[in-house]
């Protein structure tokens, strides 16, 4: 499995999810551009020494990415899909792409996805913090693929 984030905007959240790779055995895939410089020492710092556990590719942009995980299930995870990730049935293999932290992902990137889910929370609230949902949409995804670490 593994976590994508396209054009992240804050390091301290990269490096969260960068962590959370390493601990969950998850790489994670950066769509560039990413809004820090990526030698920031933020990024190390939320990541700590968790980074050297971690695979971690860089990609130019969307369609650099999209050529490098072949035939791999897309799985955008939006605020505007009805489906519940809780609903969803996960693959061992399947990429989970998460969006910017202003403003998630472009129409044309939404469209090129295989599957768009959503994790349910209260109405009167938009979003979680990235690193938040990437942990728990990571957490159901290996749950139902009964690859979670032992």
């Amino acid at each position: 499995m593994r976590i994508a984030l396209f054009e992240p905007e804050i390091a301290g959240n990269v490096g969260a999810v960068l962590r959370l790779g390493a601990c969950l055995g998850a790489a994670v895939d950066l769509i560039e551009p990413m809004g820090f410089a990526w030698d920031d020492r933020r990024v190390r710092r939320a990541a700590m020494d968790y980074i050297d556990y971690v695979a971690i590719a860089r990609h130019a942009g969307f369609d650099a990415f999209r050529t490098t995980i072949g035939s791999r299930r897309l799985v955008l995870f939006t605020t505007k899909s009805a489906q519940s990730a809780y609903e969803f049935s996960f693959m061992a293999d399947d990429v989970l792409l998460f969006g910017k932290e202003s403003a998630g992902v472009p129409p044309a990137i939404a469209d090129a996805c295989d599957a768009r889910v959503r994790i349910p929370m209260r109405p009167q609230v938009r979003s979680m913090n990235l690193a938040t949902s990437a942990a728990i949409a990571l957490g159901e995804a290996l749950r139902q693929t009964a690859t979670l670490p032992s």
